[in-house]
């Protein structure tokens, strides 16, 4: 049996992690010895540089050290080659090659792994494909693999081996047909579409942009008000966005800024935070505010915290262990547990791994949420696990209806802040803080703008006293 790797001698491949697997693969299974044979070819690049010369010593040191210690006189584990291969042998070995292994550290695309389907004449032969290539979005029927994880692709070479000849047959053949349909002419004009969706997109996100006349006029219509509700969320619109949440307490301009807005007469501030009460507590506890926790668990109301009576946290040991599996698999990532919610936070990951587990897991969650009553809402590099009916805008009607408003304004960043815009009246104000695509009216592109923005009410409210 011939396993295949072809790359071109740079450090995104990951030529010596994939060397440590086939090592495992010997070591795990014995029986494979003798049978099996990896031939790498390593195309030369970037000679000149050091770093280069000395990754090419490393590499042939680990082949030296794998043939030496499980090779026979009769039989080499690796066939290793440091050179460039004509096109008309590379395709020859592509047709032979009972295995292709494909794992790059990271990857926009990878053709070895579209050229190794391509010439597959008898449909035959199995790719193990690297998550974090490209390539890996349209070969879903290749055997998927985690480059990092030695384990995984150790065993993944066990299992390309045991695939039935039926199963190999149809994998190859669904990636063949992709690979025939999504040409080069289909991949242009699909780059052209997005790229003029791209366009109408950003001239969506102009109309709202927040005009220094719009501003004028907002600030005006809050000026001359009454009564006014500001219904605000905390991180990545009072504050920036931090790789850690307990990271985003709030500043002293901050601190002071709130105090100013709570001092005004007919102001009502609340808070709408993810966050769990206690932090909020200990952070604006001491203000006349009002507060909403957990996206609406908890409402503070006139100094009393209040829990929705339908809430408990026993749906939380189905899913705390899914949780953790994904932290394991995702470094950097890691889990905040509230009271009555979970939260998976992968800012710290890789962008792309990180994307690709997020996907996982709220696929993963959706039976498990169903039985549950329980939804995966996924935020600003973060996977949210709560009850279906808990939501900022269920919430922050409580206080909407509360009386007769002269002004109501809303402002948050995120995914979770919708369900706040969706239920304001038609003559509120909504904003959006960030480019992401929304139900609010304007939009304001960073927290420090908004901040700039509340100062501008407090003077002008100031004036009219």
């Amino acid at each position: 049996k011939i396993i295949l790797s072809i790359d071109r001698l740079d450090y995104t491949k990951g030529i010596p992690e994939r060397l440590r697997c086939y090592e495992l693969f010997m070591e795990r299974y014995p029986e494979y010895r003798e049978k099996v044979i990896l031939i790498m070819i390593v195309v030369p690049s970037r000679v000149q540089l050091k770093y280069y010369q000395l990754m090419k010593s490393d590499i042939e040191k680990y082949v030296g050290k794998i043939n030496g210690k499980y090779g026979t006189l009769k039989w080499v584990p690796i066939h290793y080659l440091y050179r460039s291969i004509p096109f008309n042998m590379l395709v020859a070995l592509y047709n032979i090659a009972d295995v292709a292994l494909v794992t790059p550290l990271r990857d926009g695309m990878n053709l070895v792994a579209k050229e190794y389907i391509a010439s597959k004449t008898d449909d035959t032969g199995v790719l193990i494909c690297s998550e974090t290539a490209g390539v890996s979005k349209e070969a879903g029927e290749s055997l998927i693999v985690n480059p990092n994880d030695i384990n995984d692709v150790a065993d993944a070479i066990k299992n390309a081996f045991v695939m039935s000849e039926k199963d190999k047959k149809n994998a190859i053949d669904v990636m063949k047909r992709r690979l025939k349909r999504f040409d080069i002419y289909r991949w242009g004009s699909e780059f052209m579409n997005d790229l003029s969706e791209i366009k109408r997109y950003q001239s969506h996100m102009r109309a709202k942009q927040m005009t220094d006349l719009v501003k004028t006029q907002l600030i005006k219509r809050y000026s001359s008000s009454d009564t006014a509700l500001l219904l605000l969320d905390y991180d990545g619109t009072l504050v920036q966005l931090k790789e850690k949440p307990d990271q985003a307490s709030p500043d002293d301009e901050l601190m002071t800024l709130l105090k100013d807005l709570i001092s005004l007469k007919g102001n009502t501030v609340v808070v709408v935070s993810g966050r769990d009460r206690n932090t909020l507590e200990k952070w604006f506890g001491a203000l006349n505010i009002q507060m909403i926790a957990e996206h609406g668990a908890f409402i503070k109301n006139d100094g009393i915290w209040e829990k929705d009576p339908r809430l408990d946290n026993s749906w939380k040991k189905e899913v705390l262990p899914l949780l953790e599996q994904y932290v394991d698999r995702t470094t950097g990532s890691f889990i905040e547990e509230k009271e009555f919610s979970l939260a998976w936070h992968y800012r710290m990951t890789d962008v792309k791994l990180g994307n690709i587990r997020a996907r996982e897991l709220k696929g993963a969650l959706f039976n498990l949420a169903g039985n549950l009553g329980i939804s995966a809402i996924s935020g600003n590099k973060v996977v949210e696990i709560k009850y279906n009916f808990v939501n900022k805008g269920n919430a922050s009607f409580r206080f909407i209806e509360k009386k007769r408003w002269d002004f109501i304004m809303a402002a948050g960043d995120d995914v979770t802040d919708e369900d706040l815009f969706s239920v304001l009246p038609d003559d509120s104000c909504s904003i959006k803080i960030g480019y992401d695509a929304t139900k609010a009216v304007y939009r304001i592109g960073s927290y420090e703008g908004f901040r700039d923005f509340l100062k501008e009410m407090v003077e002008s409210r100031k004036l009219q006293m």
